[in-house]
Parts: structure tokens; C-alpha cells; sequence
């Protein structure tokens, strides 16, 4: 990543007016006139941020938080009512679905007409057409108006169109959601590969392509920055948010899940009516693992303790990589149907005993969160994100996550038959 700016916000806002009725409007837009000050919308509030180049920055928060509205922004799509923004380099970008297309032009005029809009002359189209359309994977159906497409189909032209722009930077709104798997994967790699050599913009509410793939995310909450930061931390921050206003509706009291016992620690969360106390990875042998370099039984205990009786309780953890996806979890619904009661003031040692597979050589962590209720109804008590860590020695040759135990190879020889000029005959392979 350079030193240098991409992308400078200063101050920006975007404001709306609501008038009472269209009579309001138009007396408005006519004459100036106001019969009655219009109410203001604020999709946007004095949001300043610098991007770097070779950057890639994700902007994440609910529906209406103004998202969408910051990329469109940045864009040029709408002006702001307030603040500026600069860009350097040659952006493109994927916003609405089909946004850009025209309906009833095929689906290769539409290349053409959307590369020419990012300034790129006829020739140069004709050179990178059938990479668009290798990419793209529609078909036949790159002759039909794209009113006759499926969203999916949308997001694979779209996608193959911006990739193929030289772009400095790419700007890309929620379209990866609509894709299917592989494809969705497909475009992953190259927004991986996009990374080294420029700057990527995007929104999701997948927090775990958020944390694999980005740098910083710019968390938004009805138009302002809540938090602006690393990957990681703000994605945590803002599923705890969620979580605690989930608990909070859970309680049907929002006093109730803030108690004085809350949790609001980084990294941490929770109503803090049960605290977890330690967590520690056993090996076979009972000793602390710190190192794991083979396939092995493990131990995973927890203690813990309540402040008030906790009924139908909960425990659960996550084995996460360096990036913060989860690898693998359990909880104990399936194992501990006999546990259904914490007294308040006890502390008990719970253990989670399995299988663990060798993983990749780096530095893993466990979650763990204690709650109560249902596995589709509960509130959560306390949850850690880091409660343990620990690092994995595995070959270098292995390029996956997690190293196959007990792999058996076998190779057997047949018989085929060969067709030779004049007639047949069977010769033995092997």
C-alpha cells in the first residue's frame, strides 16, 4: 500500500428535503417560496476519510445508514450538498444492478457502450471482448436484451465489464450477493489479485470478506461515522452492536440487558449476567497447548460464573484463523441436554473434548461465547472473540487450511482394450 491518496472525503454531507405535500415542492421549485420549512434528511453527515492508494477499504453498517449513498458520491453520481471529494486515477464501479445497462440493447452492446463510457476507444474493446465474455460465462444470451437476464446474469456481465476497465480504483456495492458460489469466488480472486496494484472499495454485510479481504472498514450509523478502523476490530464492534440490540429485544427491556454487570470491553460483549473466567486448550497428555503440530485429541475447558440463576445455558466456541474467519464450532445444545441450570454465585469448569485436525502453519484463536435459551432463540451473556490463542507448525507443501489425516492412495491396474488397423486386441496396462 502507497503513502499516497487515492481518495480524499473532506466534510461531505448529503441532505434531502421533505416537503408536506407536492404543492410545497413545486411553490418551492417555481417561486422560491416555502409555505412551510421542509423537513431534512441526512444521508450523509461530515463524513471525512483519506483512502490510500492501493488500499481497499470496506464500508459496512444497516440498511439506511448511508452507504450506498457515500459510494454514488464518490462516483459522481450525486453531488453532495456539502464538503468535497477528490479522486486520482481512473475509477469504475458496480453499484446498482444493471445500473448503466440500457434494457433492450443486447448484452454485447452493452459492453461496448459501457467500455466507452470509461473512455476506451472501439479497438481497444475488440481486444479485451472476448475475455469479457470468457469471464461473463452468460453464453448465448450475450445476444439477448439484458431485459431478458436473471440478476445473476446482471452481476456476471457487470462485473466482467469493470474488470477489464485498467481501473485505478473500483468501487462495488453489495453485487457479490447475488452471484452464485463459484462465481462469487471467481470474482474474489481477482479482487484479491486487483489488491496489488489498486485501490478497492466496497460494501458488504458479510463481515467475514470484510475482515479476509480489507485493510480498514467505515462503520456508518444514519449518515455519521461510528468508527473508523482496522478490519477486524470495527467488523467485531459492529456485530456486538447488533447482537446486544438482538439480546435487548430478547429481554423486551433494554435496561434489563445493560444491567450492572454489562459488558462493553473491546473485544467483548454481553448482558454480563454469567462472566466467562478463563479458557485453555488441553492436549492429550492435560498439559496448556500452545503449539499445535499434529492431529490430536484436545480439550477445550472453560470456567465459568453467573450473577444470576441462568436458565438453559450455553456455551459455544469458534476456531479462527489469523484473519478472523471461523474454521470450525460447536456449542453444547447437542452434548449437554442435562445441563440446564446455572446457579447464581457458582462457578463451574466445562469441556468441550474433540478431534483436532493439524491446521496450516500461523496463529489461530478461539471464541467463546456463554448465553441462554434456543439455538434460534437466545441472548448472550458473555461473548469473547479472542479467549485463546494459539500457533500451528504444518509442511510448507500444504495449501489449504487444514492437513487430511489417515489419507489412503491406492492405484490399480485394468485392462483396456486397443483398436488397432485390422482388428482388436487386448493388451494389459500397468
Amino acid at each position: 500500500m502507497s503513502f499516497e491518496t487515492a481518495v480524499s472525503i473532506q466534510n461531505v454531507s448529503k441532505t434531502y428535503h421533505i416537503y408536506k405535500s407536492p404543492v410545497h415542492r413545486l411553490m418551492n421549485v417555481l417561486f422560491g417560496a416555502q409555505l412551510r420549512e421542509p423537513t431534512h434528511i441526512y444521508a450523509l453527515a461530515d463524513v471525512s476519510l483519506d483512502i490510500k492508494k492501493g488500499e481497499t477499504l470496506a464500508v459496512i453498517g444497516r440498511n439506511g445508514s448511508g452507504k450506498s449513498t457515500l459510494l454514488q458520491v464518490l462516483c459522481g453520481i450525486l453531488e453532495p450538498t456539502a464538503g468535497s471529494v477528490q479522486i486520482k486515477g481512473r475509477i469504475a464501479a458496480l453499484l446498482e444492478l444493471g445500473a448503466g445497462f440500457s434494457m433492450d440493447f443486447t448484452g454485447r452492446e452493452n459492453i461496448y457502450m459501457s467500455c466507452a463510457v470509461y473512455g476506451l476507444s472501439k479497438a481497444s474493446i475488440d481486444e479485451r471482448l472476448d475475455s469479457i465474455l470468457r469471464f461473463a460465462e452468460i453464453g448465448d444470451f450475450i445476444d439477448q436484451p439484458v431485459k431478458t437476464y436473471s440478476s445473476g446474469m446482471f452481476v456476471r456481465l457487470a462485473f466482467a465489464v469493470i474488470a477489464h476497465l485498467d481501473a485505478d480504483i473500483l468501487v462495488i456495492d453489495e453485487a457479490l450477493a447475488v452471484g452464485d458460489a463459484y462465481f462469487t469466488q471467481k470474482c474474489m480472486r481477482f479482487l484479491r489479485d486487483f489488491k496489488a496494484r489498486g485501490t478497492l472499495i466496497f460494501v458488504s454485510h458479510d463481515t467475514h470478506s470484510v475482515i479476509s479481504l480489507c485493510d480498514r472498514a467505515l462503520w456508518l450509523e444514519k449518515g455519521r461515522m461510528k468508527l473508523l478502523g482496522d478490519a477486524k476490530p470495527v467488523s467485531e464492534a459492529y456485530i456486538s452492536l447488533l447482537h446486544q440490540e438482538r439480546d435487548a429485544d430478547y429481554h423486551d427491556s433494554t435496561a434489563e440487558s445493560q444491567g450492572e454487570h454489562a459488558i462493553t470491553a473491546q473485544g467483548e460483549f454481553g448482558t454480563g449476567e454469567a462472566h466467562i473466567l478463563s479458557c485453555r486448550l488441553l492436549s492429550e497428555s492435560g498439559s496448556e497447548l500452545m503449539l499445535l503440530d499434529r492431529a490430536q485429541q484436545v480439550t477445550l475447558e472453560v470456567k465459568c460464573t453467573a450473577f444470576k440463576d441462568i436458565q438453559r445455558p450455553i456455551l459455544g466456541f469458534f476456531v479462527r484463523d489469523r484473519l478472523g474467519q471461523p474454521l470450525f464450532g460447536e456449542n453444547s445444545l447437542e452434548f449437554a441436554k442435562n445441563w440446564v441450570f446455572i446457579k447464581a454465585e457458582q462457578t463451574q469448569i466445562l469441556r468441550f473434548t474433540f478431534a483436532m485436525p493439524l491446521l496450516a502453519t500461523g496463529e489461530y484463536t478461539v471464541g467463546i461465547a456463554l448465553g441462554s435459551g434456543t439455538q434460534d432463540t437466545h441472548v448472550q451473556h458473555h461473548w469473547i472473540y479472542d479467549a485463546y490463542a494459539f500457533k500451528s507448525q504444518a509442511s510448507p507443501h500444504l495449501t489449504g487450511t487444514i492437513v487430511l489425516d489417515e489419507v489412503t492412495f491406492i492405484v490399480e491396474a485394468e485392462e483396456i482394450q486397443v483398436v488397432a488397423q485390422g482388428g482388436a486386441e487386448i493388451a494389459p496396462r500397468g
